[in-house]
């Protein structure tokens, strides 16, 4: 017998200012799903995530729990002023046998049950409530954003969890890697439509690209259509028209129906200019330490960054990453050693605490209230790397409209608040990047184009980031702190490192008398991803040799399978098989030796 859903909504419309966020949606949530809910920023995601947990209440259709069913809602912004300690906001509304919960879950999600509210930080009350909902166990758990604020090993910590817990959830996620590894099932909203596919994030892209492609098919084919009307409608017969009306009001019909289509969202005109090319050498730190009272950040420490880098800097929250950025910029000075920058460097920051945006001022003044960028005597235009732009054709290109330009920052979501911040950051020109958590709140596709644009950016990136997927695409070099003082330099990104130091742990009997130190002076870029080429020409090059070796490997076993004399004769269709085969791994095999080949030639270049 089917068991009856968890959760249903049927017929949903919901309306804000005027424009339709949702109209006539349906949907339906199973015991044991785990649900991707996926869509551009602004698109009603965490809207539909209220809706589904009963706080926001929509203007018609019906919303059914499952009888006896509890569902648990993670907030963004917890209100604690009844609570003296996190931990106590975390039991609040347990058993006192069922407390033991929370205490796993904050061992886990790295916070102090015991700090009390007034001097927690916001990254630390959204870890609150996390434990507090995980705690509680309901059978259906809405989460909205819950990596972040949370370290590599807390989310780590986190997917483990969630792995194992027969609870069905729901999942709203920048992260990637994340979702991939959880979910089983997607929905995705588009346009005020919501699609499931009973396929995990894995499939989503494809997926999307599917549907996006049908439907501009079937756009161009009413296009045609209405273009051969209208044609017939000017050219034809003035009697054959007034004879057949019915074929006029179709076209007004066709017409209506173009009109009434909603165009998908753009992306954000990402770009960037790296201006004036710096020196070949960027930053050389020679023995820098750092402490606060009796707590060792940094133990002395080595690093060299060239031109053109991409380093991202891991660890857990508190572990010094930030601290170890701010001495090689200069910004703060080490205890002991030296750091020397190098020639014409111009930084530009991406700040993850969004400190930079006064919440008080308008996008507007945002953007004309810096010097670095305004027009001197005309207040409605900035700077966009050295030309004069209108504010608000630039605010468009970061998918702000008209009516935003004049908002108060504090009423942007997190995703437009770091798209503002990309703005301040883009408009510049700069030769150092210094990003510390870029990705939070960003949707997929704006991911997308951030991480191209690091690619073929000229200049240098320091990134600090949780998210692993982000790092394995952007990061040639990833520098590991481990909240002991030490930082250890490891070429390629988070998987990289994660392989990386997974062989240093291997050795069982007897230990190293110390781990096996990386050169902490990192190679010259060439060395490690190769220069002149492409983000993505820099992925193929490194995938290839793979992929050389496995057409290798199957060109060996179709040999021989073919070398058996009598196959011909035993099996004609799978020898006229193999042989077809193996001409195709053959011309692969060439084609992807003749690319490498002027992949290297290109990168030496």
């Amino acid at each position: 017998m089917a068991r009856a859903p968890l959760l249903q909504l049927t017929d949903i419309s919901l309306t804000f200012g005027g424009d339709p966020v949702f109209q006539n949606l349906s949907l339906t949530v199973q015991q044991g799903d785990r649900v991707a809910l996926v869509g551009r920023n602004g698109s009603g995601k965490s809207t539909l995530m209220k809706v589904m947990a009963g706080l926001v209440e929509a203007d018609r259709g019906q919303v059914v729990l499952n009888a006896g069913a509890q569902t648990g809602y993670m907030e963004q912004e917890p209100d604690l002023s009844d609570f003296e300690t996190l931990g106590e906001f975390a039991a609040s509304g347990l058993a006192e046998a069922e407390e033991y919960r929370v205490e796993m879950a904050a061992e886990g999600l790295k916070f102090d049950p015991a700090r009390p509210v007034s001097t927690a930080s916001g990254g630390e009350r959204r870890r609150a409530a996390l434990a507090r909902l995980l705690a509680q166990a309901p059978e259906l758990m809405l989460l909205d954003e819950p990596t972040n604020h949370l370290d590599i090993e807390a989310i780590g910590w986190l997917e483990d969890h969630l792995s194992q817990t027969r609870t069905a959830y729901v999942i709203i996620s920048h992260d990637r890697a994340f979702l991939r590894r959880l979910t089983r099932a997607t929905l995705w909203i588009d346009r005020g439509e919501v699609r499931r596919q009973e396929k995990g994030f894995e499939a989503f892209e494809d997926w999307r690209e599917t549907v996006w492609s049908a439907e501009d098919d079937a756009r161009h084919k009413l296009d045609r259509k209405i273009k051969a009307e209208a044609r017939w409608a000017v050219e034809g017969i003035s009697a054959r028209r007034k004879r057949n009306q019915g074929r006029v009001r179709a076209l007004a019909a066709l017409r209506q129906e173009r009109a009434s289509q909603i165009r998908r969202q753009g992306t954000a005109a990402l770009a960037l200019d790296a201006g004036p090319q710096s020196g070949k050498r960027v930053i050389e730190a020679k023995g820098i330490a750092k402490s606060f009272g009796e707590r060792v950040i940094l133990k002395p420490f080595d690093l060299r960054v060239q031109r053109g880098d991409r380093i991202a800097f891991v660890g857990p929250n508190g572990a010094g990453k930030t601290t170890l950025i701010k001495m090689l910029t200069g910004e703060i000075a080490p205890d002991d050693g030296s750091v020397a920058l190098g020639t014409n460097l111009d930084v530009a920051v991406f700040d993850q605490a969004r400190s930079r945006l006064n919440p008080d001022q308008s996008l507007w003044e945002s953007l004309t209230g810096d010097p670095d960028m305004s027009v001197s005597g005309r207040a409605d235009q900035v700077m966009v790397r050295g030309q004069p732009r209108h504010v608000v054709g630039y605010l468009k290109d970061f998918l702000f409209d008209d009516a935003q330009a004049r908002a108060p920052v504090r009423s942007l979501s997190g995703g437009e608040k770091a798209r503002l911040l990309l703005a301040r950051l883009m408009a510049r020109q700069s030769n150092l990047l210094v990003m510390d958590e870029p990705t939070n709140d960003l949707d997929v596709e704006t991911l997308d184009l951030l991480q191209d644009l690091l690619g073929e950016y000229d200049g240098t990136v320091l990134l600090v980031s949780h998210d692993r997927d982000f790092i394995d695409r952007v990061a040639d070099t990833t520098i590991a702190m481990e909240g002991d003082g030490r930082a250890v330099v490891y070429a390629g990104g988070w998987s990289d490192y994660r392989d990386q130091r997974g062989a240093e742990q291997e050795p069982a009997s007897p230990p190293p008398a110390a781990p096996v130190k990386k050169a902490a002076t990192i190679a010259p870029r060439d060395k490690v991803v190769k220069a002149g080429l492409s983000f993505t020409e820099r992925h193929r090059l490194k995938e290839l040799p793979s992929v050389i070796d496995r057409l290798e490997a199957e060109i060996a076993k179709l040999t021989e399978f073919l070398s058996d004399p009598d196959l011909y004769r035993t099996a004609p269709k799978k020898f006229d098989k193999a042989t077809e085969a193996i001409a195709e791994r053959q011309a692969a095999l060439a084609a992807a030796e003749e690319e490498w080949m002027a992949l290297e030639e290109k990168s030496a270049g």
